[in-house]
């Protein structure tokens, strides 16, 4: 009796505590609206006006006389970038600015772990801090739809609920440093060619059920301060100036009271954006600032009354509420920052390790025993690549990058003999906003290779470090295939008749083409670029230090035209304008409902040991559409290896009146397990997170009926079903 008295006193008690910090939060931001209608009331239209539009390539102007400081914004996905000068792109020379780099988007996404991305925001706004700046822009969250989008690299997943646990800790963690992320890009930025002028259309389902739900996750449960509309139209709109977008979904729906910026020169009117919803301009390629769209234009539209002072207002109590969110009034309570401390170092060598996906291990060649190797052969361009510094605005000056051969050597080469071929090199150019740069990058070097060869016969296991470079992977340009470049694909080929024992670990942010090597080589370790620990991370995972525990964030085709964009002929469009045919079967809904066999599936990877997953039940049967399922089972390591395993949930809706994908992701965590060891995982799905979107109604419907629940470790490995049915 005692103890239920105690318990009942404690809840009691708890509910009192989170009323109060309620109420202490009410009142904070009524405080705070009032702190910003003072100050607007305080200041002329030409201060405003001064508030919403950039100063130089990264500044927006502060207004001294009422102590509003200047806003620095700086790029940053995975690393704050260097300093850029005022007025133009070249890198200002400082000496303090080498930060930390991190894998890109898509390897943070193939970690399938929260608390990496919640450790990544941590790190990148300490750094941000440390560099004085309020801004941080990114993550970048936009659907991978195609595998040649040159920005894949920079997104996370083609799946939506993959994409929002990852972005609602990134933000979640960067914004408690009182730095304000800017989640990119606002909306349906999934490709570049033509991305400053393409028009893109898709379904309304399509867009609630695909291309919304992770800037949805982003803002109304991370909490983003600000948005960033990107390039592109969107059903005849420029995102930049689009009603229904900004004013409906972004400000009604979503309930936003953030900054919605412009990318970079992404502005094309003054009078319809400010209408609609814009309040900050940035990067317009116009010599003079006071030529901006938001600058004098914005003046003298609201003097000739074609915008209302009210509408400037709301723009400026915008700007005003994310400094005041992150304290840039009250500097001395604010975070310092920090810099490059061991903490960031090793989580960014955290994010390389986990996110490093292991496709095939054929014979279990890996890990390799350097202990009972004596000689080794490193081929490949990518072996001493380094690649932090490529891909434009996610370009990162890393105060070091350990590239593969390097943290080989390093670790092993004091007892094996390390030999090195350069395999192939590098032949293609990069110009930003072109597709040129890939041209001729397929041709086949015979003098490298036989020296590869030879190389490789003279050795005992042989490592290829292949893949991509920033010439392919890189904002303004799309990829022009998913081919190995620079004659990849013989050289695996020859190297691999000349030694069986022949491991590839293909470095890329982006799917590429294997179906030529999958036959060819006993093992493949997928790596991505990553970052400054890169090299120390893939020494590790092929020792057998680390075990492998990333898993695909995206599907990976046998062919491009597997793909659901290509093999109805909508990617990139037509005289300017896409038509998103494949609608919600985005990515592995499409092979999954096509019956379509790829390569490798969204969700696949494997490990060093072995995972059983068992005894999956529901803690009922009959659900009604308010409640919440808990799907349990139980996961065991049953191998000789410590590792993880990524146990995922799908839900099928066997009978529905509108078109359902066979199976959609709905729930995954990540275990981290001894050998023999035993958990029980609980994964919850809320009934009303089984809906679809019905276009009749404008809103989401969960029919009555039968849904069937998967439980397994990639869409494509599913170890038990269970079916439940909806009152």
């Amino acid at each position: 009796m005692k103890k239920i008295v105690r318990q009942l006193v404690l809840g009691f008690t708890g509910i009192m505590m989170a009323g109060i910090a309620n109420a202490q939060l009410v009142a904070n931001d009524k405080i705070q609206e009032e702190k910003i209608r003072s100050l607007i009331s305080q200041m002329t239209l030409e201060e405003k006006v001064s508030l919403l539009h950039a100063n130089s390539k990264f500044y927006v102007s502060g207004i001294k006389r009422l102590g509003i400081p200047e806003w620095a914004l700086s790029d940053g996905p995975h690393g704050v970038r260097a300093e850029i000068n005022r007025h133009d792109w070249a890198y200002a020379g400082w000496t303090n600015d080498s930060s930390t780099c991190f894998p890109p988007g898509t390897a943070l996404a193939a970690t399938w772990n929260p608390k990496l991305a919640y450790e990544r925001g941590i790190v990148l706004g300490e750094e941000a801090r440390f560099r004085k700046k309020d801004i941080l822009l990114g993550p970048g969250i936009n659907i991978i739809r195609s595998p040649l989008c040159g920005r894949n690299f920079e997104y996370m997943s083609e799946d939506p609920l993959l994409i929002s646990r990852m972005s609602v800790a990134y933000i979640k963690a960067l914004q408690s440093k009182d730095v304000a992320v800017s989640v990119k890009h606002w909306l349906a930025n999934n490709q570049e060619e033509h991305r400053d002028s393409i028009d893109v259309h898709m379904s309304e389902r399509a867009l609630r059920e695909i291309y919304l739900p992770g800037f949805k996750a982003s803002i109304t449960e991370g909490g983003a301060y600000t948005v960033m509309a990107a390039y592109n139209k969107f059903r005849g709109d420029w995102c930049s100036e689009n009603e229904y977008l900004n004013r409906e979904i972004l400000r009604k729906e979503f309930g936003f009271k953030g900054v919605l910026m412009t990318d970079w020169a992404a502005a094309h009117t003054t009078i319809k954006a400010a209408l609609t919803g814009l309040d900050l301009e940035m990067g317009t390629d116009k010599k003079d600032y006071n030529d901006w769209y938001f600058a004098n234009p914005l003046i003298r539209a609201v003097e000739e009354g074609k915008v209302p002072v009210a509408v400037v207002d709301e723009k400026v109590a915008n700007v005003l509420r994310v400094m005041m969110k992150t304290k840039m009034f009250d500097e001395d309570k604010r975070e310092k920052g920090k810099m490059n401390t061991p903490e960031h170092q090793q989580a960014a060598y955290n994010d390389a390790a986990e996110a490093a996906v292991l496709l095939q291990n054929n014979g279990n060649i890996l890990p390799l025993n350097f202990n009972n190797i004596k000689s080794i052969a490193v081929i490949g361009d990518n072996a001493t690549r380094r690649h932090c510094n490529g891909g434009l605005s996610s370009e990162i000056k890393a105060l070091y990058e350990i590239t593969p051969l390097e943290a080989i050597r390093k670790k092993f080469g004091a007892t094996v003999k390390i030999n090195f071929a350069q395999g192939y090199e590098k032949q293609s150019t990069f110009k930003e906003g072109s597709n040129t740069g890939q041209t001729s990058s397929d041709k086949v070097d015979w003098k490298l290779i036989d020296e590869a060869v030879e190389v490789a016969k003279e050795s005992e296991v042989v490592i290829i470090f292949g893949g991509l470079n920033h010439d392919f992977d890189t904002e303004s340009s799309d990829k022009q295939s998913m081919d190995l470049p620079y004659g990849q694909d013989v050289l695996i080929r020859e190297v691999a008749k000349a030694n069986p024992n022949t491991v590839v670990v293909i470095i890329a942010g982006s799917p590429v083409k294997l179906s030529g090597i999958v036959h060819r080589v006993p093992a493949i370790l997928w790596s991505w670029f990553g970052g400054m620990e890169g090299g120390n991370a893939v020494a590790d995972l092929l020792s057998g230090k680390i075990n492998p525990s990333g898993k695909l964030p995206f599907t990976l085709p046998v062919s491009l035209d597997q793909s659901p964009a290509h093999a109805l002929g909508n990617f990139p469009g037509r005289n300017l304008s896409v038509n998103y045919e494949e609608d919600i079967l985005v990515g592995y809904r499409w092979f999954d409902t096509k019956k379509i066999v790829p390569q490798f599936p969204f969700g696949f990877g494997l490990s060093y040991t072995d995972f059983s997953i068992s005894n999956f039940y529901t803690d009922k049967i009959n659900y009604g559409k308010g409640e919440t399922i808990h799907a349990k089972c139980t996961v065991k390591n049953t191998g000789s290896h410590y590792g993880a395993e990524v146990v995922q949930l799908y839900v099928s809706d066997p009978a529905c009146s509108v078109l359902r994908p066979e199976k959609e992701l709905k729930g995954f965590e990540k275990i981290f397990l001894h050998p023999g060891e035993v958990k029980t995982v609980d994964l919850m799905v809320k009934i009303a997170d089984l809906a679809f979107y019905d276009e009749t109604k404008k809103a989401w419907n969960v029919e009555a009926g039968d849904f069937v629940l998967h439980i397994g470790n990639s869409s494509r490995n599913i170890s038990k079903s269970v079916k439940i049915s909806v009152k």
